[in-house]
Order: structure tokens, then C-alpha cells, then sequence
């Protein structure tokens, strides 16, 4: 330990009990912690004041899924060509995600990019989503 905290040590260890109730009562005005609450760690938990006023910010989503609802028989091929070109699928798999409606065609993709795919998916006769 540095000497700075060593000496705070042996400056409390000669505090009375009442200067001690005091001391802990002025950390807890000083810097809004509870004393009286102890996480399981043994370090003080942090309460807000009544001062403080707490502002949640809404979080706007930034992240979207483009889910393929319907596809429309007489449109499957189009849907089908558009599906590959956008996941890099082989005909196959593409085929199977387009006969398995609902299906999840991108995840965790931007706003921009997921109004786009819904535009082409879309433009192919496709219904879509983007959740």
C-alpha cells in the first residue's frame, strides 16, 4: 500500500465511534453512497440523491432483420434470383429459404440496407418485413 493510504488507515483507526458515525455520514452526503447498503462484494452501493434527476434516453434501434413473409407461386423464380443475389446462397439453399416462408433473409443489418432489400425483394413480388 502507498503511504497516502496507510496513513488514512491509522488516521481512522484513532477516530472515536462518534467520529467514525460522522465520518461515514459525511462520505454519504459527499458522494451519494448508502452505507447501510452492501452488495454482496462488500462495496458501497451507489443511490441516487433526490437532486438528481434520472433522463433515459430512448435508444433508437440500430440494428433490423429482413424476414421473407410470402412468396407469391407465380413470382417464386424472380423472389428466387433476387434471394441469391442478396445472401450469396447456392440455388438449392436459396430455394429452400424461399419455399420456408416465414424465413429471416439478412440479420443485424442497417436500416439503410434492410429498406433496400425490402425495396428488391419487393420489386420481385415478394411480401416483406423488417423487424
Amino acid at each position: 500500500m502507498s503511504d497516502k493510504i496507510n496513513n488514512i488507515i491509522e488516521e481512522l483507526k484513532s477516530l472515536t465511534l462518534l467520529e467514525a458515525a460522522e465520518l461515514v455520514k459525511q462520505i454519504e452526503d459527499v458522494f451519494n453512497v448508502d452505507a447501510s447498503a452492501v452488495s454482496s462484494s462488500g462495496m458501497l452501493m451507489m443511490s441516487p440523491s433526490g437532486d438528481n434527476q434520472v433522463i433515459e434516453e430512448v435508444q433508437e434501434k440500430t440494428e433490423f432483420d429482413v424476414i421473407l413473409e410470402e412468396v407469391p407461386t407465380p413470382k417464386k423464380i424472380a423472389i428466387l434470383k433476387v434471394v441469391r443475389s442478396l445472401t450469396s446462397l447456392g440455388l438449392k439453399e436459396a430455394k429452400e429459404l424461399v419455399e420456408s416462408v416465414p424465413k429471416s433473409i439478412k440479420e443485424s443489418t442497417s436500416k439503410e440496407d434492410a429498406d433496400e432489400i425490402k425495396g428488391k425483394l419487393e420489386e420481385a413480388g415478394a411480401k416483406v418485413s423488417i423487424k
